[in-house]
């Protein structure tokens, strides 16, 4: 069954379905099980009962179909990806397959191959409006490296309330944020998720939201999904949308319904007459007279997916004819989630413009009398769904993305504008007088690539970056080794943690001391700066000496001591995060003296030194397991500090160190 989903899962859905059923026939040899789930759309169930194949080898080119597609519908189309690919290569007849995995391999970063199989879906001859929409598409993917490199002058951060189900199209009400989230006690068998509906939260600062709560009972349908509300300036007045109810009422999708405040309750909601009942119909917003209502509709008629329409309100409150907005706005993908400004300019999300992932933010102004579309850039925008964007002010505000890194299914987001005057990409703010001088600000970002010892990249990365007491974005590279461009604060002390499978896991810092920019040297009105860092990760081998790779150096020791000094305990706290991160790991802790003495005192201190190294390790929880200390005495000098050569404190001190190699690797 169709679902209400802030993005593209509705349209459609029952057609697609009696076409893959019917002209397909790759259901014949699936589990019958997976069939009903699959042809009723429930599609979290269907793949839940098909995936155990996979996990034993048995899953056959239509399961791998279905699972694909169960994901894809169930707006999950990242996930999709290498069941659709199994699909493509086993040669199930699908005319629309390969335009699904493009579609897949663009929401994860992965542009090259998403340019490929657009290219293999052209050449399949589709239909026409198949390949405009196609051709668009790759029109698109060439134009994404430009995108990616437009910055926004904004940060932006995770609100702290996020949690692991859906929480999407923020709107302000005073000191709460009301926002539309997956929490009906019902799930909705589409994607697996509870039901949505509307919750209200305290607003404890601006990036943290308390418990929340229901937003109203009159408004509360525990079978349906209501989502994305607008309301008069006056608050008197709400517009929101509803469906997949499972009954068959006048629609089988969803649809616009009103409710009016009456003191502390609202009213019973009707549905608007405005909304077709055949089509979907969703992410209303007014104007900012409120004389004018925005929407969201695929109704016939429109230049493909979902289109943005306005409509018009008589004083006395009636609504007239819908009117798409034309070809500017536009297009031939879809548009969603209309947000006007007080200026009058129209925010939206779309995929059908040039995006970087899926759904991008985008701002339409009038120049004259032409209408000018503009991407607002990155950081805003991502390789996942951006949308549902809603002001605080004149710069800053929220949206809602599945950007990676996030809590959950979709999550809420906060952004400030560091510069008031700003306005490129559409943020209207008050000018200083034309006397006042002009601050002078500097934008930082970081440019991160994760490589091997021989700086060769690494792609598929799992990659953490962490503010001191925030919550660590999540990123993962790209063929190339790279990460999205991460925005900088001048405070910032980063730590980063990169984890892949048959791959050690690495802790690496960045800060931005000494690199801010002295005013004085500031010559423009804005300075972009963007620093390189790299994270260097390696595979494990036995013998390894992890201390190259991992910032962790040697231990050292006093003459005739073997006590843990201060600048030992440091590196040794390091070596507790490396095995804590590593779990596969074991150590050995070998230990050394310089020449002076007897070999025989000597290998008894470097085996006690050695023993020192490990009770600190043992004492802070690791297990006695996973090292061993090793004494060497001073069989394996670094210099030529041999027994009667007159050396400086300085040589004999690098002999009398402690190192950790690895001597067991263990395999799940």
């Amino acid at each position: 069954m169709p679902q209400l989903n802030p993005k593209l899962a509705w349209p459609l859905i029952f057609i697609l379905i009696l076409s893959i059923a019917s002209g397909c026939g790759i259901l014949q040899s699936v589990s019958q099980k997976g069939q009903n789930y699959f042809e009723r759309g429930e599609y979290d169930f269907a793949i839940q009962t098909l995936k155990p194949l996979a996990a034993k080898n048995a899953l056959d080119k239509q399961s791998a179909y279905i699972i694909g597609e169960s994901y894809r519908l169930s707006n999950r189309i990242s996930n999709a990806l290498p069941y659709l690919e199994t699909a493509f290569q086993a040669g199930i007849p699908d005319d629309l397959l390969a335009y699904h995995i493009a579609m897949a391999a663009k929401s994860t970063g992965d542009y090259a191959k998403a340019k490929t199989f657009i290219e293999k879906f052209l050449l399949s001859k589709p239909s026409r409006p198949n390949q405009i929409k196609a051709e668009m598409e790759l029109e698109n993917l060439s134009k994404i490296p430009e995108l990616i490199n437009q910055k926004s002058l904004v940060q932006v951060y995770p609100i702290k309330g996020n949690t692991a189900q859906t929480e999407f199209g923020p709107v302000l009400q005073g000191t709460n944020l009301l926002f539309t989230s997956s929490s009906k006690p019902l799930i909705y068998k589409n994607n697996g998720l509870p039901f949505l509906g509307l919750v209200q939260a305290p607003l404890k600062s601006d990036l943290e939201i308390g418990t929340p709560v229901l937003y109203s009972q009159q408004i509360y349908l525990e079978n349906a999904n209501d989502g994305t509300p607008a309301f008069t300036h006056d608050g008197k007045k709400m517009v929101f949308a509803r469906g997949n109810t499972g009954k068959k009422d006048a629609s089988p999708d969803v649809d616009l319904f009103i409710s009016t405040k009456m003191g502390e309750t609202w009213s019973n909601p009707e549905r608007l007459a405005i909304s077709d009942s055949v089509a979907w119909d969703g992410s209303p917003c007014f104007s900012s007279d409120d004389r004018t209502l925005y929407f969201s509709s695929n109704r016939r008629g429109g230049k493909g997916g979902l289109d943005l329409y306005r409509v018009t309100i008589d004083n006395s409150g009636r609504f007239g004819r819908p009117i798409n907005m034309g070809a500017t706005i536009n297009t031939p993908g879809d548009e969603v989630f209309p947000q006007v400004s007080d200026a009058g300019k129209l925010y939206f999300a779309s995929d059908g413009h040039p995006s970087i992932g899926g759904l991008d933010l985008f701002v339409a102004s009038r120049n004259e009398n032409e209408i000018v579309v503009e991407h607002l850039g990155t950081p805003i925008n991502s390789i996942g769904d951006d949308f549902a964007l809603c002001f605080a002010d004149s710069t800053s505000g929220y949206f809602s993305s599945n950007r990676p890194g996030g809590m959950g299914d979709d999550d809420i987001y906060y952004f400030k504008s560091p510069q008031a005057e700003n306005t490129w990409w559409g943020i209207e703010a008050p000018r200083k007088p034309e006397l006042s001088p002009t601050l002078k600000t500097v934008a930082y970002h970081l440019k991160t690539r994760v490589v091997n010892l021989e700086g060769q990249a690494i792609a598929g990365a799992r990659v953490s970056i962490k503010r001191d007491n925030e919550t660590a974005q999540v990123f993962n590279s790209d063929k190339l080794g790279y990460l999205p461009i991460f925005d900088l604060l001048e405070t910032d002390e980063l730590t980063f943690k990169g984890s892949k499978e048959n791959f050690l896991t690495v802790r690496n810092d960045f800060s931005m001391q000494g690199r801010i920019i002295p005013p004085a040297k500031l010559v423009k009105e804005l300075t972009d700066t963007t620093y390189t860092f790299e994270l260097a990760m390696d595979q494990p081998e036995i013998g390894q000496e992890i201390s190259q790779l991992y910032g962790i150096h040697s231990i050292y020791y006093n003459v005739n001591k073997s006590d843990i000094r201060p600048d030992a305990a440091e590196e040794l706290d390091k070596v507790i995060y490396f095995l804590n991160d590593n779990p596969q790991i074991n150590l050995e802790l070998g230990a050394h003296t310089d020449a002076r003495s007897t070999k025989v005192y000597n290998q008894k201190l470097s085996q006690a030194r050695a023993e020192s190294a490990v009770n600190y390790i043992l004492a802070k929880g690791i297990s006695p397991t996973r090292i061993k200390p090793k004494g060497y005495g001073e069989s394996q000098l670094l210099n030529g500090c041999v027994d009667g050569v007159d050396c400086p404190e300085e040589m004999h001190q690098q002999n009398r160190r402690t190192e950790f190699r690895i001597t067991q690797i263990k395999i799940d």
